[in-house]
């Protein structure tokens, strides 16, 4: 695809029809398009009022919902939409919102949360979104503290070239990068996913994902807008809630991280009637490796191609897939091209011929031009015009793309991306810690587990769960370690630099 329907996030929601379903929930009215319009019209003017207009960045720490939804998407018309993982500890918080270098802070009105003690040690207003009760899914009203009065330096809608939204994205060597995703990113990347799915104004979304992860908000959520469908949100992933949501909301398709199809599946089969009954016209995957035999297994309980899709915050979301039949899709495979041009990349830089093993490198018009004020970062991501994705893989003469593993360190949890030196320098912390490394064990489900090598001090003593709560008071759940082991030296590679890749399996070690 060269020529996109629109360029911006308002652009793009001009074209469901009025009438029609845009954002819903379980249980509540749906939110129609007119009613989004003006929902984003009225955010917009309400936050120039505040004196926040394009390029002004607005932190969200919203729970899973149709709120969270309408936030990002009314927010991004006219600011930068920022938002934040509502299980972050109050460290965590601070450092992302000084960071993102944040001019306010919208929560929920009446949930509690460390984000909002962290606001204020900087000094950072923090507005209430608070959901209309007599109105229909995804509807709210911004109330600002008092003092927080416009003008805005640049107001109104905002442009193609204006970022709509940033992502932190971690990486092993380096502190957690800022990914600035203009309107054009996301915008082409939604419609790369619509015609992926040959998506129309007839089929139903029902988004499990969390609204923080550039899954959800983009292959959820905007390519159902760009299509001029719907999208229902659900208040989060709950395995035992999944089927009675299936059942009300009659979704044609549903986006997931592996563990989550994995857990699905096994209540399928006490669920028969419900997916006999259902109307899904295909499920699909992504955020880490889906195995073969669960590829195979859902389609088998579904009756509906399972396509699985490759993709990362820097692109936008998405970079290759799996088609729709009739043409083939393969277990273990990530697909064919969908949006940017994708290809193989030695070391030195040079692209390779069809069957050669390297670094997958894209470019195209869903790609970030670059992660923020991280000019070395900038160098090494970007060759020749094409950005390194940092994973291994192989493109065959059909242009079918088969990853067989990450260059870089970072730890994939289930589609949850960990940083294992952000994990080291929470455990060094610890008095009875003298080294620390923490790296990524096979799991069977998830992919990857996180785990810790633990060198502790002379004189002093641990336990595993002791550090585990150490941990966990300064960590979200998932980047916590579920295994720790001890050592008296951690294995070094030539140079005296810790080997932190392959340490699972030199330590003999499973999840």
């Amino acid at each position: 695809m060269t020529r996109y329907p629109a360029d911006t996030v308002s652009a793009l929601l001009t074209r469901g029809d009025g009438a029609a379903p845009a954002i819903g929930a379980p249980g509540r009215p749906w939110l129609t398009y007119d009613a989004l319009r003006a929902q984003a019209r009225r955010t917009v003017g309400d936050l120039n009022a505040m004196g926040i207009g394009r390029g002004d960045r607005v932190a969200l720490v919203l729970p899973n919902g149709p709120e969270a939804a309408t936030a990002f998407v009314s927010i991004a018309c006219g600011a930068t939409a920022a938002p934040l993982n509502p299980a972050y500890k109050a460290e965590e918080f601070a450092f992302y919102l000084g960071d993102l270098d944040a001019s306010v802070l919208v929560v929920q009105s009446g949930t509690e949360t460390p984000a909002r003690e962290a606001a204020a040690a900087k000094a950072i207003p923090v507005v209430e979104l608070k959901p209309r009760a007599d109105g229909p899914a995804g509807s709210f009203a911004l109330l600002p503290p008092p003092g927080l009065v416009g003008p805005a330096r640049h107001p109104g809608e905002a442009d193609a070239e204006d970022i709509a939204l940033v992502l932190h994205t971690s990486g092993t060597t380096s502190r957690p990068k800022i990914v600035p995703l203009r309107h054009l990113n996301v915008t082409a990347s939604a419609f790369n996913i619509g015609e992926v799915l040959a998506l129309t104004a007839d089929d139903v979304c029902l988004n499990i994902m969390p609204l923080f992860h550039i899954h959800g908000l983009i292959a959820g959520v905007l390519s159902s807008l760009a299509a001029g469908g719907a999208v229902s949100c659900s208040p989060g992933f709950n395995a035992f809630r999944f089927f009675a949501w299936f059942t009300e909301v009659r979704p044609t398709w549903y986006t997931a991280v592996p563990t989550m199809h994995q857990t699905i599946l096994d209540l399928a089969p006490r669920n028969k009637a419900a997916i006999e009954a259902g109307r899904l016209r295909f499920i699909r995957s992504s955020s880490s490796s889906l195995p073969g035999p669960v590829m195979l297994a859902m389609e088998q309980a579904f009756g509906v191609p399972l396509v699985e899709s490759y993709g990362m915050t820097e692109a936008a979301h998405q970079m290759a897939s799996n088609p729709l039949p009739p043409r083939p899709r393969f277990p273990g495979c990530v697909g064919i091209a969908a949006g940017p041009e994708v290809a193989i990349m030695d070391d030195a830089g040079a692209l390779l011929p069809p069957g050669a093993l390297g670094e997958v490198v894209i470019r195209g018009r869903n790609v970030t031009a670059g992660y923020e004020n991280n000019p070395a970062a900038n160098a090494a991501a970007f060759t020749h015009g094409w950005f390194r994705t940092g994973d291994q893989g192989v493109l065959d003469a059909d242009g079918y793309l088969r990853l067989t593993g990450r260059l870089k360190e970072l730890i994939n949890r289930g589609g949850e991306k960990v940083s294992p030196l952000e994990v080291d320098e929470i455990l060094s912390e610890h008095p009875a810690v003298a080294q620390c490394l923490t790296f990524g064990l096979p799991h069977p489900k998830l992919g990857e587990e996180v785990a810790a090598a633990i060198v502790l001090r002379g004189g002093f003593t641990a336990k595993d769960t002791e550090l585990r709560d150490f941990a966990g008071e300064r960590l979200a759940p998932f980047k916590v370690p579920r295994k720790i082991v001890f050592l008296t030296e951690i294995p070094k590679g030539a140079t005296g630099k810790l080997q932190r890749i392959g340490l699972a399996e030199k330590l003999g070690l499973t999840a």
